[in-house]
């Protein structure tokens, strides 16, 4: 028997296993590039169109930290300017999520001990993942380029965009298998990764906003942060721009640099063990453990504790570049509707309002990221047999899951709090003005959570209705959510699209006057949500 036996047959059953999840990625990622390509050409129909948007992109470091570097003025190279970037993030976590739920999660609940029981190899679960995620980034290559020639592009740089984007999908599957070895729960692996992308991302768009911008005035040449980053490598292929296939040989490189990291690492450890192993906790519980909501707080501080500090230093870099912008795009009209775009404000308010009111709507999208992780904990507790525990005792299941709820509410209202407090400290210490200013930018960071709830009330619901698919449709739901809401309007959707998400509900302030209808509305949405998957969830049995 050699180490890859039995390779075929789990990878089979992963497929089998996935079945819902994957096409939805994969069918969700291509129907929002294809929603980008048609409101682009719709939006910018000639050169003359796209060469002005790009002259305004260029200027505009904050645009360009969220988008790609312009490359040309093409209706292809346009539409990957818009999207790109954000396409290759999709593929990104669409194959994290498959290897850890492949890996490390069957490890956590004991299908690989059971599976290893039988004639398997010693690397065939991890191969078996990766092959899956192989498969799934294909599928989803072949189908960005038929999209792209079926709007008119030309065929190479349509293959060229499909294959970036699924070789940043293969780059992040490497990762995750690597942190499948490292951590001992599938929690902690989807934690590793979902920082290696963020931080990818984040490489990318400063190498773009640091670039140096051309002689023609609307292109831009990365600045090397770019070529660090996996993400950054989707865009320096340049497709529909000379389309530099070579780059693609950087995400093969790092695909097999990592999978045989992972190899040699499963390797040198037992199943279900991680190279950082667990700490044994003390032998007696602390009085604040002996309470279902002692417990919920317990498991949910560091996740809470890690998004309080990114929320912070953003919100600090937030407030103390607020008189900047004032000052930079003032005479800058196309930069102002840009950042007027992105804020939802449509013109009403101050610049400066305007962009306190798009970063306020950030950190209102990374709240929600925090509500659905928190939440989706729910599921990890229910797989790895805990939940079991304590629901074995007097803990009744609404208790249990009631606890875990007021906790990360508590914890996003405190997150929300926390923003528009450090924004309004820093930027009312520039103008003179630290009062009004933390009452204004509170206000404006408070009105984001009812949007954030909804997201939670989703993830609960889906928890309570089908368990074993919860953490994928948490995460599309948000995706799916911060694409339509937060970045709708740059894409042109259409409105009805773009109202599908909670997002687009939110009252821009402090630019806009306060609607306390919507508030209402979206938060009762969220509580139906919410009861609607507690009622969902004393009704079921357990699926460990």
């Amino acid at each position: 028997m050699s180490a890859f036996t039995a390779t075929g047959r789990l990878t089979r059953l992963a497929l089998r296993r996935d079945r819902l999840q994957l096409p939805v990625w994969i069918l969700s990622t291509t129907l929002l590039a294809a929603f980008s390509i048609s409101a682009t050409n719709e939006q910018y129909p000639t050169d003359a169109d796209r060469i002005a948007i790009l002259r305004t992109a260029v200027d505009t470091p904050a645009l360009l930290m969220f988008r790609a570097a312009p490359t040309g003025a093409s209706s292809g190279a346009m539409a990957m300017f818009q999207i790109l970037a954000f396409l290759a993030v999709l593929a990104a976590f669409m194959s994290t999520l498959a290897v850890v739920r492949h890996t490390r999660q069957n490890e956590e609940t004991g299908r690989t001990e059971m599976i290893g029981a039988t004639v398997v190899g010693r690397l065939a679960g991890l191969t078996a993942a990766l092959l899956v995620t192989v498969i799934a980034n294909a599928v989803l290559a072949v189908l960005l380029a038929l999209t792209l020639v079926g709007y008119g592009e030309p065929a190479p740089g349509a293959v060229a965009a499909g294959l970036a984007v699924g070789a940043a999908g293969l780059v992040f599957a490497a990762v995750a298998a690597v942190a499948a070895q490292i951590t001992q729960t599938a929690r902690g692996a989807n934690g590793i990764a979902a920082a290696a992308i963020g931080a990818a991302y984040l490489l990318r768009g400063l190498g773009d906003a640091f670039g140096e911008v051309q002689p023609a005035g609307y292109t831009i040449t990365s600045a090397w942060p770019s070529w660090l980053s996996p993400i950054g490598w989707t865009s320096q292929v340049r497709p529909f721009t000379g389309d530099r296939w070579w780059v693609l040989g950087l995400s093969l490189v790092f695909l097999v640099a990592g999978v045989g990291a992972a190899f040699v690492l499963t390797t040198h450890r037992d199943v279900g063990q991680g190279l950082i192993a667990a700490r044994p906790g003390p032998a007696t519980a602390a009085p604040t453990l002996l309470s279902p909501l002692g417990l919920a707080w317990r498991l949910q501080r560091g996740t809470l504790l890690g998004w309080a500090v990114t929320v912070t230093v953003l919100s600090l870099a937030i407030g103390s570049i607020g008189n900047a912008v004032e000052q930079g795009f003032a005479d800058n009209e196309r930069a102002a509707e840009t950042i007027g775009s992105l804020s939802g404000a449509d013109g009403a308010g101050s610049l400066v309002d305007s962009f306190m009111a798009a970063m306020m709507a950030i950190i209102g999208a990374m709240v929600a990221g925090y509500l659905v992780q928190a939440l989706l904990r729910l599921r990890t507790e229910e797989a790895s047999g805990r939940a079991e525990a304590v629901l074995a005792t007097a803990t009744s299941r609404s208790r249990w899951l009631g606890s875990h709820l007021f906790v990360v509410v508590a914890g996003a209202l405190a997150l929300l709090g926390l923003a528009g407090l450090s924004v309004g400290l820093v930027y009312g210490a520039s103008t003179g003005r630290v009062g009004e200013q933390v009452v204004d930018l509170s206000r404006a960071a408070l009105v984001q959570l009812p949007s954030a709830l909804i997201l939670a009330g989703f993830a609960v619901a889906a928890f309570g209705l089908v368990p074993r698919l919860a953490v994928g449709l948490g995460w599309l739901g948000f995706t799916l959510s911060l694409v339509l809401g937060q970045l709708g309007g740059l894409l042109g959707l259409p409105e009805a699209v773009r109202d599908i998400s909670p997002f687009s509900h939110v009252p821009a302030l402090p630019a806009a006057e306060a609607a306390v209808t919507p508030l209402l509305v979206m938060s009762a949405v969220a509580l139906a949500l919410a009861v609607a998957g507690l009622v969902l969830f004393r009704r079921r049995n357990l699926a460990t």
